[in-house]
C-alpha cells in the first residue's frame, strides 16, 4: 500500500513539473517582450536595439524626440541609412574623421549623418566613435548638438545627429547672413556656446573636455541657435581629477590652448581659451589670421588688442549695410571676455560660468592684462644674454690684444 501511494505522489509530481514548463514554453512564445526582459538583463548587446523603420513612422516627432531625451540613442542598421540618406545624395560637408550627409527618418525628421572614413585605423575609428557616443550620448542642452542614434556595423560606422539648417557657425559668419547680422545677435550666439561650454564643465555628472572648440564644430538651427558639435576628441574627467595627462596633441592650430602643444597636463581652462579665439572670429565676422591682409592686420586678435588700447574697437567692426552705429558696450564685453579667455597661464583664464555672466552684463568686467605681450616685446631673459655675450666677447678681445 505504502509503495502504491509513493508511485501516485511520483506521478503527480511528474505531471506538475510538465505543466510548470509548458506553461513557461507557451509564455516565452506568446509574449516575446518576456524573453527580451530576461535578454536585457543578461546580454549588454540588448541595452541599443535596432528601431525599425515602422516603429519611427509611426511615431509623431515629439514622441520621438521625447524618447530620444529620455532613453538611449536608436541604433539603426547600414540598409536603413542608405534610405535616410536617399543612398548618401546629399552632402552637408566632410572632415578629418567622416562625412556628413543628409537624411530623413520615416517620420519625417530631417537629420544629418556623419559616415566615418573607411581609411581611418582600427582604433582611431573606434576612439572617435565611443569618444562621440560616451559624450555628447549622454547629454542633453540645448546648445549641444543632439544625438539621436548610430550604427555600428563591419560596413558602416555612423552617428545620426539633429539637422541644423544654418550650418557650421564659421561659414555663417563669412557669408552674407553673418555680415548682415548685428553685434546684439552676434553676442547671443557667443553667449550660447558659452552656456554649452559650461554645461560641460560644470553641470555633468563627469566634467566633459571638448578638446576642439571652433567655429567649424558650433552649428546653427532655423532660429540661429547655436549647438556645440563634434565630440570626437572629447573626453569624460572625474571631477576629483584637476589635471589630465595627454599623450598626444588635440585641438586645432589657431585655436588649440598652449600647454595642449606642450603633451603637459592640461584642464578645462584649454576650452576655455579655444572659446575666447572662436570669439574673436564672431566679432570680427573673418578668420583670425588672413594672410593675404597687410602684416597689421593679418593676425585679428592682435588688432583688437591695439585698437582696445587706441581706444578705438569700433574700427573693428563694420556696420551691415552702412546704416546705423556699431553697439560699443556689447563690442567692449566681448572683446574684453575674449582678452580674459586667451590668456596665457591657464589658471588667470575665467571659467565657462563667469564667462557667460561677463558676456550676459551680470557682473561687471576688470580691465584685462594683455594676453599677447610675449609676442609683442622682446624677451628679457635674450637681452640679458645677450648683453652678456657681447660683454664676455668683448673681454675675450682685450685678452687676444694683450697677448
Amino acid at each position: 500500500m505504502a509503495i502504491t501511494v509513493s508511485i501516485w505522489i511520483g506521478v503527480v509530481m511528474f505531471v506538475a513539473i510538465v505543466a510548470f514548463l509548458a506553461v513557461v514554453f507557451y509564455c516565452v512564445c506568446t509574449h516575446p517582450a518576456c524573453l527580451g526582459g530576461v535578454m536585457r538583463s543578461t546580454s549588454p548587446s540588448q541595452h541599443y536595439v535596432v528601431v525599425s523603420d515602422r516603429q519611427i513612422r509611426n511615431a509623431t516627432v515629439e514622441r520621438f524626440l521625447w524618447e530620444i531625451r529620455h532613453e538611449k540613442p536608436f541604433r539603426f542598421t547600414p540598409l536603413q541609412l542608405a534610405g535616410f540618406t536617399s543612398g548618401y545624395s546629399t552632402q552637408l560637408g566632410a572632415g578629418g574623421f567622416g562625412t556628413v550627409f543628409k537624411g530623413v527618418l520615416p517620420n519625417g525628421l530631417a537629420v544629418a549623418v556623419k559616415v566615418f572614413h573607411g581609411s581611418l585605423s582600427a582604433r582611431s575609428e573606434q576612439e572617435q566613435f565611443m569618444a562621440e557616443v560616451g559624450t555628447i550620448g549622454r547629454t542633453h542642452h540645448i546648445n549641444l548638438v543632439r544625438l539621436y542614434g548610430f550604427c555600428f556595423d563591419d560596413a558602416v560606422r555612423a552617428l545620426v545627429y539633429e539637422y541644423m539648417e544654418h550650418g557650421a557657425l564659421d561659414a555663417f559668419l563669412l557669408g552674407r547672413d553673418g555680415r548682415a547680422a548685428g553685434l546684439p545677435a552676434l553676442r547671443d550666439i557667443a553667449v550660447g556656446v558659452a552656456r554649452g561650454l559650461r554645461y560641460l564643465h560644470d553641470e555633468c555628472q563627469q566634467k566633459i573636455v571638448h578638446y576642439d572648440i571652433k567655429p567649424g564644430n558650433v552649428l546653427l538651427d532655423a532660429a540661429l541657435t547655436p549647438k556645440v558639435a563634434d565630440f570626437g576628441l572629447a573626453r569624460l574627467v572625474n571631477r576629483a581629477d584637476t589635471h589630465v595627462s595627454m599623450s598626444c596633441v588635440r585641438g586645432t592650430p589657431g585655436f588649440a590652448a598652449p600647454e595642449m602643444w606642450m603633451l603637459s597636463g592640461v584642464t578645462e581652462k584649454c576650452d576655455v581659451y579655444s572659446f575666447g579665439m572662436l570669439l574673436f572670429e564672431i566679432v570680427g565676422r573673418r578668420r583670425n589670421f588672413v594672410d593675404a591682409a597687410p602684416e597689421s592686420q593679418q593676425w585679428f586678435p592682435k588688432l583688437a588688442w591695439a585698437k582696445y588700447e587706441a581706444g578705438r574697437l569700433a574700427e573693428l567692426v563694420a556696420v551691415p549695410d552702412g546704416r546705423g552705429t556699431v553697439d560699443q558696450e556689447v563690442l567692449e564685453r566681448m572683446c574684453k571676455v575674449a582678452f580674459w579667455c586667451v590668456q596665457q597661464p591657464p589658471e588667470t583664464r575665467p571659467p565657462m560660468g563667469t564667462v557667460v555672466k561677463m558676456l550676459e552684463g551680470e557682473m561687471d568686467i576688470a580691465p584685462p592684462v594683455n594676453p599677447f605681450q610675449h609676442l609683442m616685446a622682446p624677451p628679457v631673459v635674450a637681452s640679458l644674454w645677450t648683453t652678456t655675450t657681447r660683454g664676455v666677447n668683448s673681454a675675450m678681445g682685450n685678452m687676444i690684444e694683450t697677448i
